[in-house]
C-alpha cells in the first residue's frame, strides 16, 4: 500500500463521516441523542462572593489527586528513530537552554518555571503563573 493509498483511505473515512454527520444533524447529536442539550456555562468573575453552598460543593473537590508534570520540551520523531535511541543517544528538543519550563496539571498548562535544586532533589519555582479566569477559557 502506497502513501497515496493510504490518504485516499483517510479521505474516503472523512467523506463518510461527514455523510453520517449530515445524517444526524450534527456530530453532537450523533454521539449523545437528540435528547441531549448543550450547557451553557456562565461567565466566572475572580471578584465574586463564593457562597457557603459553593465552598461545600469545593471542599468536596479540593482533595481529588491530580498528576502535575514539568515540561522540559517535546519532539517530533519517526517510530524507527525512537526504537533506535539506546543510552547515550540525544533528542532535540523544541526548546532553547534557559527558556521556562512548562508547569502542566493533568495536561492542562498552569505555569512557568525554572528548575531549582533543594536538598539534592530537583525542584521547580513558577515564574509565570496562568489566571483562573484564562485556564477556565481554556477548558471550553
Amino acid at each position: 500500500m502506497s502513501e497515496e493509498d493510504g490518504l485516499d483511505d483517510w479521505a474516503a473515512a472523512m467523506a463518510e463521516q461527514a455523510d453520517e454527520e449530515d445524517k444526524t444533524g450534527s456530530e453532537s447529536e450523533g454521539l449523545l441523542g437528540t435528547d441531549a442539550e448543550v450547557a451553557e456555562l456562565e461567565e466566572f468573575d475572580e471578584d465574586r462572593e463564593i457562597t457557603p453552598k459553593e465552598k461545600r460543593k469545593l471542599d468536596t473537590i479540593l482533595d481529588i489527586p491530580v498528576t502535575i508534570a514539568m515540561e522540559v520540551g517535546r519532539s517530533n520523531i519517526s517510530i524507527r528513530n525512537l526504537l533506535q535511541l539506546n543510552q547515550g543517544s540525544v533528542v532535540e528538543l523544541d526548546r532553547v537552554a534557559g527558556e521556562p519550563l512548562d508547569v502542566l496539571v493533568n495536561g492542562t498548562l498552569i505555569a512557568h518555571g525554572e528548575v531549582v535544586v533543594v536538598n539534592d532533589k530537583f525542584g521547580i519555582r513558577l515564574t509565570d503563573v496562568i489566571s483562573q479566569l484564562e485556564r477556565i477559557k481554556k477548558i471550553r
